[in-house]
């Protein structure tokens, strides 16, 4: 009985469809927990909950505070994507058509978030140290990427997946622009942390100065654009071949835009809380677009490229 058991659950399998959805509900918790950690950190709640796991010593629900429940609201939505991401890693590995690098990717994905907690634990304990703060960030950032190949490979097991027509010299420049566009979600964090919402109501320690810091994430802007410039006019120039492929490029550049505009907005107006968080939504959001981008370069789907 317990053998016949055995079988059946090593013989079960998860249809492309079901962990497609699985896999797309694991990033976009991801990409929830991303932006309720912000708003953790811009509404000066970061110590709203004084101890881990629980709110307050002796107590593990928040007090009717509002910072209390803005940072147990952030630790209850890092419940759910530990939840999500663990379905994903298990159920990776029972999608026959899903490649081996996407099944170990899953598993990078749950370790990944898993992490997230002593992460969290350390970043209280401390008292916001803002490279814990940045680290916090940033780990969430690479799990994300991580949740979007994952998608990606999902919907190249349903739909079908084909050889790149992309040359491989624009394979780096796409791999190049991820890059950059993560350079800029480090300067990003950087300029955060030395703005003026310090993540708690407490004079918590600032780290570095402003304007340097707006520089440096200038200069993060400048090396993404050049790559991601790059990697479009070579799509307007064959996009005959994968034009579906640059539309989804187009509505990155969409979000660029968009995210520039934000920026240049909220420096302006003295870094208003509010936009700064609009700010870290659309920056998450274009990371997400170039990273899809660069891995549907490397083997893009059967439905975006005219063969």
């Amino acid at each position: 009985m317990v053998t016949n058991a055995a079988s059946r659950i090593r013989s079960f399998e998860v249809s492309t469809s079901l962990f497609r959805t699985i896999a797309i509900t694991a990033a976009a918790a991801l990409w929830l927990i991303v932006v309720t950690g912000a708003t953790v950190r811009l509404t000066a709640s970061g110590l709203g909950c004084e101890a881990w796991p629980g709110c307050q010593p002796g107590q593990p629900f928040p007090a009717k505070d509002f910072h209390s429940f803005v940072e147990f609201g952030n630790r209850l939505v890092g419940g759910i994507v530990i939840v999500t991401t663990l379905v994903a890693a298990l159920a990776a590995f029972r999608v026959p058509a899903l490649p081996r690098y996407a099944r170990w990717t899953a598993v990078g994905i749950f370790a990944g978030t898993l992490a997230q907690a002593p992460l969290g634990y350390l970043t209280v304990r401390f008292g916001l140290n803002p490279y814990l703060v940045m680290s916090h960030f940033l780990l969430s950032a690479v799990v994300l990427g991580a949740a979007v190949v994952l998608v990606v490979a999902a919907l190249g097991a349903e739909r079908g997946a084909v050889p790149s027509p992309v040359p491989r010299e624009l394979r780096l420049a796409a791999g190049a622009a991820a890059a950059g566009c993560l350079l800029l979600l480090v300067t990003g964090t950087v300029a955060t942390a030395a703005g003026p919402h310090p993540g708690d109501r407490s004079d918590v320690r600032r780290l570095w100065r402003l304007q340097d810091a707006v520089f440096a994430h200038a200069v993060g802007t400048a090396i993404f654009g050049l790559c991601f410039a790059f990697m479009l006019g070579y799509l307007v120039s064959r996009r005959s071949t994968a034009p579906r492929l640059l539309w989804l490029a187009f509505g990155v550049l969409g979000l660029v835009a968009a995210q520039i505009m934000i920026g240049a907005i909220q420096y302006n107006t003295h870094l208003p809380w509010w936009l700064v968080l609009i700010h870290v939504g659309t920056a998450v959001s274009v990371w997400v677009g170039v990273v899809a981008l660069a891995a549907l370069f490397q083997r893009p789907l059967a439905t975006l490229v005219r063969t």
